[in-house]
């Protein structure tokens, strides 16, 4: 019987578990994976202490501190159900059934599927959802990213630099984003944009060698090696049924972080909290670790 459990080791998630560590809360994580979507970005600008600092190098921060503690961790342990009954919450993975007195949600968002033919099939063999884990493997290649927002253009940034062509295949009119980023995409050399497109299969044998596309009602095909899927996330809240959730399937939470049942807390991008941010979701995470801990404190059990 833990006092806490927390659900996802990403920015949220590992605050969330420093600041239950210095409580000296009974607890464990329970997560897919450590680092959560800080480990699949690019260059990463003023996030405070760092006026630069790439995402992979600070998902290894935040995790060293987080070894510092001790803190038990179940690695590649991805919740599948939580429930609370009375005062006890249970959550389950695949591997085991885990109880607690308070939760911490914080199992951040997952990228979002084109659902065209041949996506399944070649998955992770051309195609991919992480241009930061994946990028290095299509060094002097035609590769194509999908999607017209930051999470587009930060893949496609990095891309730039190792590709040998980098096509961005935009279904509206113009390219979304940050307008500094969408100005490095325009002035770089080997970077195309083809908006108002769409992608309607993904060929190949063995690996991808090119997508299908309608572009202003005309179909074509592109010859590329590698496919970058970046056309949003979506919140990894599937597990967790019985706590309210908006339109979009994020977890609603109040200004303590809590949901609408007494004893589950949640935090970052898997909530409804404005702005999708690496130092908003580590903010909420402190925020829902001290919430547990003063709902363990004034509740006797």
């Amino acid at each position: 019987m833990y006092d806490l459990i927390i659900i996802g080791a990403g920015p949220a998630g590992i605050t969330a578990s420093v600041y239950a560590a210095r409580k000296k809360m009974n607890f464990l994580v329970v997560t897919g994976d450590i680092g959560g979507q800080a480990a699949w970005s690019g260059d990463i600008e003023n996030y405070t202490g760092y006026q630069f600092i790439t995402g992979p190098e600070l998902a290894i921060k935040f995790e060293e501190h987080m070894r510092k503690y001790n803190i038990p961790v179940k690695e590649k342990e991805e919740a599948k159900e939580i429930k609370k009954t009375g005062d006890l919450i249970t959550v389950r993975s695949a591997k085991a059934t885990y109880e607690a007195r308070s939760v911490i949600i914080a199992s951040g968002k997952k990228s979002r599927e084109l659902g065209v033919p041949g996506e399944k099939e070649f998955k992770n063999k051309g195609l991919t959802y992480c241009a930061t884990c994946d990028g290095p493997l299509f060094s002097g290649k035609d590769v194509a990213v999908v999607g017209g927002g930051n999470s587009a253009l930060d893949a496609a940034l990095q891309l730039i630099k190792i590709a040998k062509q980098v096509y961005i295949i935009n279904n509206t009119a113009a390219l979304g984003g940050d307008p500094l980023m969408r100005d490095k995409i325009v002035n770089a050399e080997n970077a195309s944009v083809l908006n108002s497109a769409n992608i309607t299969s993904i060929l190949g044998d063995k690996m991808v060698s090119a997508v299908k596309i309608i572009q202003d009602g005309k179909e074509s095909q592109l010859a590329v090696e590698g496919i970058f899927v970046e056309i949003g996330l979506i919140p990894n809240s599937g597990f967790a049924h019985d706590v309210e959730k908006n339109q979009v399937g994020e977890i609603k939470v109040n200004c303590n972080n809590e949901t609408n049942i007494p004893g589950i807390f949640a935090a970052g991008d898997v909530t409804d909290v404005p702005e999708k941010q690496i130092i908003i979701a580590a903010g909420e995470g402190a925020k829902a670790s001290l919430g547990a801990f003063k709902y363990l404190v004034s509740n006797k059990f």
